[in-house]
């Protein structure tokens, strides 16, 4: 009678190499640019012109340039909010409806005061849009708290009530009597515009690139020079073992969820006062949910997650240019995020486990 062959089990690794750790990025990049260009080229399209439209003309005029900070700004923002609960095993997935929430919140201002042309009008949207998405979160936040419940199920839940309160806010109450009924508010006075970068060259980017920065920064001194980072992450991922050394499991929450919320909601406000500049029934093409990869490839790290909020604009601006030049299907960034999301995963799973045959659980050998 044969012997059966050993089962493959995955083994953790005992410490995962440092280079291997941040190779993970650079592997899942390289797999996805490869992937995509197999998939463009069967479906017709010339590998050159894919290539071209994706990666090098989002840099070829200031106009382009300007649209990648307007892209990138959002994705950014939200991420280095969500990377602080992340890293403290907090899964805030409702990134999408609070910032839905901080657009509706902070659009009252100039729809109330539509002739003012005061400067606090700017001030007092954003403080009332982070203020709202950070309420938002804080819902989830109580539930996980009071009731354990799931935050992701509860945030993820929470993101539709947000469209469905967007969609019948701009189609009764907030709806432009003079927009030929279409589901929109009527436009914002310039006071409750972001200015722009550089006035005068013809360029969208606007000052919230400028808040985007600070926040980053703001994010990197809080993972590097804070202890505060250090008591969120022992609060999360072991809540007993940090009530022995004085620190709350609850507190850790609260703060990861609405850090978490607060940038959702300003980015929010980033969209509302900048390019589009009113309350319309699509405010994001999926900001919220494309920042969690976002901050995952960029390891959870500020630095990292700045420079995969740039490539995934690229992706966001290259796909719009390829869809004409090489008539790429209207999915293409859809089609880029998840090849990202399962490449990462892929590349992060080798990294840290070993597959073995055999039944030995030992841990493995660093690679």
């Amino acid at each position: 009678m044969m012997t059966p062959m050993p089962a493959w089990r995955m083994v953790p690794r005992e410490q995962p190499a440092v280079k291997a750790l941040a190779a993970v990025p650079l592997v899942t990049i390289g797999l996805t640019i490869l992937c995509s260009v197999i998939l463009f080229t069967a479906l017709g399209s010339s590998p050159s012109v894919v290539l071209y439209n994706f990666f090098v003309d989002p840099f070829t005029s200031a106009y382009n340039i300007g649209e990648l900070l307007i892209k990138a700004s959002p994705l950014i923002l939200i991420a280095q909010g969500l990377a602080i609960g992340f890293r403290a095993r907090i899964w805030n997935i409702g990134a999408e409806g609070q910032l839905t929430i901080g657009a509706i919140a902070a659009s009252l201002i100039p729809i109330t005061w539509s002739r003012s042309e005061s400067a606090l009008i700017l001030p007092a949207m954003i403080l009332l849009g982070a203020t709202a998405g950070l309420a938002w979160a804080g819902i989830a936040a109580f539930f996980r708290t009071r009731y354990n419940a799931n935050e992701i199920i509860v945030t993820l839940m929470l993101n539709q009530i947000a469209f469905q309160l967007l969609y019948y806010l701009v189609t009764g109450p907030l709806r432009d009597p003079m927009g030929f009924n279409f589901p929109q508010s009527a436009p914002f006075p310039d006071a409750a515009l972001y200015p722009p970068l550089f006035s005068g060259a013809g360029v969208r980017a606007n000052l919230s690139v400028l808040i985007t920065i600070l926040v980053s920064l703001a994010a990197w001194i809080l993972v590097s020079k804070s202890f505060s980072s250090f008591r969120l992450l022992v609060g999360g991922i072991a809540p007993n073992a940090a009530r022995y050394a004085g620190f709350s499991g609850s507190r850790a929450i609260w703060i990861s969820l609405l850090v978490g919320g607060a940038a959702a909601g300003l980015a929010g406000v980033g969209e509302i006062a900048g390019p589009i500049g009113k309350l319309q029934r699509i405010l994001s093409p999926g900001y919220g949910f494309a920042a969690i990869i976002v901050a995952f490839l960029g390891g959870l790290h500020p630095l990292g997650i700045v420079m995969a909020g740039l490539f995934m604009a690229v992706i966001y601006i290259g796909s719009d240019s390829a869809m004409l030049a090489a008539d790429i299907p209207t999915s293409a960034p859809v089609v880029f995020q998840g090849f990202i999301l399962v490449f990462y995963l892929a590349a992060h799973v080798f990294v840290r486990y070993e597959f073995r045959r055999g039944s030995s659980l030992a841990p493995g050998r660093r690679t």
